[in-house]
């Protein structure tokens, strides 16, 4: 590895079994724009790479191919440069015959990055790819082609679930997700940067743990002057991210906007009819496809009941910038100096917090299981939710861990500048629930009233009494 690379340890094992590995092997890598795909496989494989090519967003077929011979003619240097190919037929014989001149037994990485881009309408880039690999690069076991894509639902269904020649294909597969808490930790301390836990929590609760968002963040300026910087300065690199994001991953935007924008209102999330009311898109395959390719971008979550009935499952927004972007940027229609600083100390900047940091938790499950004790226990996570009626107020528990031992950890995410403090209300509230939710699932099992906080619970009658097991950002925070 010549260049440094924070954290992704698991896709790490996996480039590094790929590269010993005696077969040829194709590797789709996708995830979110931004997120560090480009950067993780060019580092890992610096010395590996024998050709790499990228799409270009909105280009023609023939732009494309005038690209890809400049990148064959620069990475094999012929002794005569190679014409531009008419087809992307031709285009992959070109690569095969420079491939013929260099034989042996270590890996070389071939990488095809922005694959969507690629594949321009009635190109026939896919399926000329797809005989390259079934006629040549599977007959080759020194042969590693990587192929990596922003667009992840494209990703999905024209690559991984591809029905004609790539059918099956794929080998190894790597859906990178931005960095944790304690990579974005590490990540800021390689820089130079330290902030406190509970600044480090601000910071992520707004832009993730998006690695390009991270890398704007400036040495010497506190975690609100960096926000402002980035966010409410005419200039700022996320001042008009938004629109950027969602334009380069999906060709119409619009719907997806809109089902953002519709749960960036609801704390609680959304059923799917509740979604196709408030975004005003009707049910049906439209709905489903906008939903599914959100939440394999890792833009939304779905979270399933406890009973397991799908119908009625919530959609949560769990992307921190896309909420943010709503709750604080969405209506300003004139940058000012101070205007994130006047903000963060509203009642909506409170009630931001304390949503951002129950996404920041569902982040980091497999954190909390850890601190809990539990990562060796199989388990699931689910959510549960009794709707209001004349003389029932309802209930929610946006984190349920059903485990096979037969306990449940009913969550609590509390975000807080200082230990969380129950009261004899809110005591009353949490016993009163667990007596529900008991009644309504008919569960059997031990119930164990979980806090997750950012500095944990107080000392009190109230929390002897209720609470059963605590996790802290600290938690959060651990290798």
């Amino acid at each position: 590895m010549d260049l440094k690379i924070i954290g992704r340890e698991e896709e790490i094992a996996i480039l590094q079994r790929l590269k010993k590995s005696n077969f040829p092997e194709l590797l789709a890598i996708y995830g979110r724009r931004r997120v560090g795909k480009t950067y993780l496989i060019k580092s890992y494989y610096a010395s590996n790479i024998t050709f790499d090519c990228s799409g270009q967003s909105n280009a023609t077929t023939e732009q494309q191919l005038i690209n890809f011979v400049r990148r064959l003619n620069k990475s094999f240097q012929p002794s005569e440069p190679l014409a531009t190919p008419r087809t992307w037929q031709e285009a992959f014989a070109q690569l095969q015959d420079c491939l013929d001149r260099i034989k042996g037994p270590d890996k070389k990485v071939l990488f095809f990055d922005e694959l969507p881009w690629l594949d321009s309408h009635k190109s026939g880039f896919l399926s000329a790819f797809g005989y390259f690999w079934n006629m040549y690069v599977s007959e080759r076991s020194d042969l590693l082609v990587v192929i990596c894509g922003s667009a992840a639902s494209w990703m999905i269904k024209k690559v991984v679930n591809n029905k004609g020649g790539l059918h099956n294909r794929i080998t190894q597969r790597i859906r990178l997700l931005p960095f944790t808490l304690k990579e974005t930790e590490d990540y800021l301390k390689y820089r130079s940067i330290a902030f406190e836990p509970i600044q480090l929590l601000q910071l992520y609760m707004v832009v993730g743990g998006v690695p390009h968002y991270l890398n704007a963040i400036e040495r010497g300026r506190s975690v609100q002057q960096n926000i402002e910087k980035l966010c409410f300065n005419k200039d700022g690199l996320l001042a008009n991210e938004f629109d950027n994001l969602y334009s380069a991953l999906f060709s119409f935007p619009e719907r997806h906007i809109q089902i953002i924008q519709a749960l960036s209102k609801k704390n609680k999330g959304l059923t799917r009819k509740e979604l196709a009311v408030t975004a005003k898109i009707h049910t049906g395959g439209t709905l489903s496809n906008v939903l599914d390719e959100l939440t394999e971008s890792g833009f939304i979550e779905k979270m399933y009941p406890f009973s397991n009935k799908n119908k009625e499952s919530l959609y949560r927004l769990t992307d921190e910038f896309s909420l943010f972007y709503f709750r604080f940027m969405h209506n300003v229609k004139e940058y000012e100096e101070g205007q994130w600083l006047a903000q963060s100390t509203t009642p909506a900047y409170l009630s931001w917090c304390g949503y951002a940091f129950e996404n920041v938790c569902l982040r980091h499950i497999p954190k909390i299981k850890k601190a809990l004790g539990i990562n060796g226990v199989l388990s699931s996570q689910s959510s549960w939710y009794k709707s209001g009626a004349k003389n029932n107020k309802g209930a929610q528990i946006d984190l349920l861990i059903d485990r096979n031992d037969r306990c449940i950890n009913v969550c609590e995410m509390k975000f807080g500048a200082s230990a969380f403090v129950i009261e004899k209300k809110y005591a009353t509230y949490l016993r009163e629930r667990l007596m529900l939710f008991r009644q309504e699932t008919n569960t059997r099992k031990a119930l164990f009233q979980t806090f997750v906080t950012t500095c944990g619970v107080a000392d009190n009658e109230y929390k002897t009494q209720v609470v059963d097991c605590e996790v802290t950002l600290e938690d959060l925070l651990k290798s």
